[in-house]
């Protein structure tokens, strides 16, 4: 998974007409460490999907324009826009993710 450092290479990823997932996160978050236990073999188990991962604290505008109000969340995106969203509340287990996954 690659992070984002600054906001054209974020703009940059989403753009393309592919499927990116952008799990949006913090160093801080209890649910975000969660997350960080099982994201890498659901990541494994979706190569057809590129992954970034945006710091809701350096890009703030970035999760505003998202509507990003709670951590972790993962917003789905292709050609600039975004497919999906899934909220923090609905993304604290490994199931949860592979499911909201499942029916992109």
């Amino acid at each position: 998974m690659k992070e984002v450092k600054t906001e054209q290479e974020y703009r940059g990823q989403i753009a393309k007409d592919e499927l990116t997932v952008g799990i949006f996160t913090t160093t801080w978050c209890p649910d975000c460490k969660r997350l960080a236990m099982f994201i890498d073999e659901v990541i494994e188990e979706n190569p057809d999907k590129q992954w970034i991962k945006i710091d809701r604290d350096e890009f703030p505008e970035i999760s505003e324009e998202q509507n990003v109000m709670g951590i972790p969340s993962l917003l789905v995106f292709k050609n600039g826009e975004k497919l999906a969203h899934l909220h923090s509340a609905n993304a604290k287990t490994q199931d949860q993710v592979n499911e909201f996954l499942k029916n992109l």
